[in-house]
């Protein structure tokens, strides 16, 4: 297991994270606890299970806890930070003590192909977004995170039919979006080009 072998799975684990927090900083927060703990705890990753399938394990841990955090802070008295708090923050491991990168960002090989790539992502998380809560996760359930439709139904508590149901009409409605905001405006651009 390779840091880049996490970072390609960082994108399904931001949307299942979003899902389950609706506020984006949130979730990317609760996405690198959990890469960072898979990091720590490599060696455990036996390989009985897919990759995926094991740090959707870790992010289900750490959106529970959480929720526990918020549980607790709702019901302990809240403490205010004071300005000389603010300042103490542990060294970040980005940059060096001169201020220069300790490992400098990579080059794209293709940022044209890049952007367009992060721009379909855009829309394509907009248009998730606006489906019905129970049908995004029911969705993401099945096709991002990738389990069977069993298991989504287990974790979801629908019956086998509803489940198809819902996956027709979610399919359907990110159908549409993606053909009004992505492939209209593409043809568009290479029509103009």
């Amino acid at each position: 297991m390779t840091e880049k072998n996490l970072s390609a799975q960082r994108p399904i684990l931001f949307r299942y994270a979003l899902l389950q927090l609706r506020d984006s900083d949130l979730a990317d927060d609760v996405v690198q606890e959990t890469l960072l703990a898979a990091l720590q705890s490599a060696s455990s990753f036996e390989g009985k299970s897919e990759l995926r399938t094991w740090l959707i394990g870790i992010l289900k841990y750490k959106i529970a806890d959480h929720w526990r955090r918020s549980a607790r802070e709702n019901t302990v008295s809240k403490f205010t930070l004071t300005d000389e708090d603010e300042g103490e923050t542990e060294q970040d491991d980005f940059f060096m003590s001169s201020g220069h990168w300790n490992h400098g960002p990579k080059a794209w090989s293709d940022p044209e192909a890049a952007l367009k790539q992060q721009e379909f992502w855009t829309i394509y998380e907009t248009c998730q977004t606006n489906l019905p809560p129970k049908m995004a996760k029911v969705f993401m359930l099945r096709e991002l995170v990738g389990l069977e439709a069993v298991e989504v139904c287990r974790e979801t508590g629908l019956s086998e039919a509803n489940y198809w149901v819902i996956m027709h009409r979610a399919r359907l409605r990110l159908r549409e979006c993606l053909e009004i905001h992505w492939f209209n405006t593409t043809k568009k651009e290479k029509h103009h080009a």
